[in-house]
């Protein structure tokens, strides 16, 4: 049987239903049609595994209903379409929830009602292979070296420990300042794990209001609230079989804090309004910026669940650490953008590799991302120079402390800042910084800090 060809099983007594049954199913060349009179036939025949049974519900030998059991328990993929003449509700019913895909009744519609059912069948067939090839492919395209980019030092660490967290099911929390590629680190852990197959499910606790948190992780029953015009299903529940990941964990407030740790000491909730218990199978993975340790001493965030969540740690180091990492990436963001662009590949000149070195990277990876984008559509002759290479500051007091300068440098770098942000009202910022305005026309005069003009 060639791949795109379907098996089909017709197992029907009446020779002259049996024949247009098979009629009508050879029409299509891609289907194989099989047909049997009896169960016990068929049942002799399920090592050929068919991917579709339409069983006859009134049989000599076996009733449908024993037939329907047998073949799923031999194999619960066999989609099997139950046929009969009986229009009973409870009868259909049951066989459903026994594990029939349909159950058609035997009419002057029956052979419409078929032909559409097995396309339907067909159809999410083809839907399931494409999630299972997609699902692979994103497993190769999260593998370590891909998705994370980078050699240094620091960055092999990450990896023997992302190494340990793929090969089992514990817990893993990733810290790091913001941009350094926590959910990358996530998402190459879940793919390559024993759960790639099931959904990750990534849900930014900071960017949910408090009062909703509860509801999209948990779920909720229709009418449990204002507006709960239908039943929900959580973030949690979508996750099972897969992995969650809690980005940002250390933002939510004590009250949700401690809803969580229940979940995951008991591995069940209750959705919001309602009272059955769900169990939840679902990795945990959690992410943050803060030092939880600090946090717990604060008495911010709680120390049951803090240790319930601390796991595997992985810190994960800020771009300035990581040496010619920051050239590696540069090149691959560069590179990535280009091709998106349908441009040709631009060269890192020396001087703008020095000056993406010199830089101390406050907004990380995802900083140094944007930072190449537009150079790169700066840029002339397809060669990136230092002169196309602008930094943003965010006006964050801590960021340029991480240069480690001198106090005269750091003076400069104060006096330069408010320059920029008042327009270079010398006067003005003579006030703001309590200095004498000579000092700072001075300071220009002598090429010890720049106006931008």
């Amino acid at each position: 049987m060639s791949k795109s060809s379907v098996r089909i099983f017709v197992v029907e007594d009446d020779p002259t239903y049996r024949k247009m049954i098979e009629y009508v199913l050879q029409l299509n060349s891609d289907f194989e049609v099989i047909s049997f009179e009896n169960a016990r036939s068929c049942m002799d025949k399920l090592h050929l595994r068919p991917d579709i049974v339409t069983l006859d519900y009134t049989l000599p030998d076996l009733t449908g209903e024993d037939v329907l059991k047998r073949i799923v328990n031999t194999d619960p993929n066999i989609r099997v379409l139950i046929l009969s003449g009986q229009t009973d509700i409870k009868t259909a019913v049951g066989l459903l929830r026994q594990g029939a895909y349909d159950y058609i009744t035997k009419d002057e519609e029956t052979k419409d009602k078929l032909i559409n059912t097995i396309h339907h069948i067909l159809q999410n067939r083809e839907l399931t292979h494409e999630v299972t090839r997609l699902k692979e492919e994103l497993g190769k395209k999260y593998d370590f070296q891909n998705a994370i980019i980078g050699k240094s030092p620091a960055m092999e660490k990450v990896y023997k420990l992302m190494e340990k967290g793929v090969n089992t099911d514990i817990t893993v929390s990733v810290y790091g300042e913001t941009g350094t590629g926590k959910e990358m680190v996530a998402k190459a852990i879940h793919y390559n794990s024993k759960r790639s197959k099931g959904s990750f499910i990534a849900v930014n606790v900071a960017a949910i209001p408090s009062e909703l948190i509860e509801s999209e992780l948990f779920g909720h029953e229709k009418g449990a609230f204002t507006g709960a015009n239908t039943r929900r299903i959580g973030k949690f529940e979508e996750a099972n079989g897969g992995t969650i990941f809690l980005d940002e964990i250390g933002e939510m407030d004590s009250n949700m804090q401690a809803k969580i740790l229940r979940v995951l000491q008991e591995r069940e909730l209750v959705r919001v309004g309602g009272n059955s218990v769900i169990k939840i199978n679902a990795r945990i993975i959690c992410a943050t910026h803060r030092d939880l340790k600090a946090e717990v001493e604060k008495g911010s965030f709680r120390e049951d669940l803090y240790y319930r969540l601390l796991g595997l740690p992985i810190h994960l180091p800020p771009l300035r650490d990581r040496g010619n990492d920051v050239l590696m990436l540069a090149k691959h963001f560069a590179d990535s953008f280009c091709k998106d662009n349908a441009m040709e590949k631009v060269t890192i000149a020396a001087s703008a590799q020095k000056k993406l070195l010199d830089y101390p990277w406050p907004g990380n990876v995802r900083e140094l991302k944007a930072v190449v984008e537009l150079a790169v559509v700066m840029c002339n002759d397809n060669v990136m120079e230092a002169s196309d290479i602008s930094f943003h500051n965010t006006g964050k007091s801590t960021d340029f402390l991480m240069e480690e300068l001198t106090l005269r440098d750091y003076t400069n770098k104060i006096i330069e800042h408010f320059l920029h942000k008042y327009d270079n009202n010398v006067v003005k910022v003579a006030e703001k910084l309590d200095m004498g305005k000579s000092t700072i026309y001075r300071m220009i005069k002598n090429g010890e800090i720049e106006m931008e003009m």
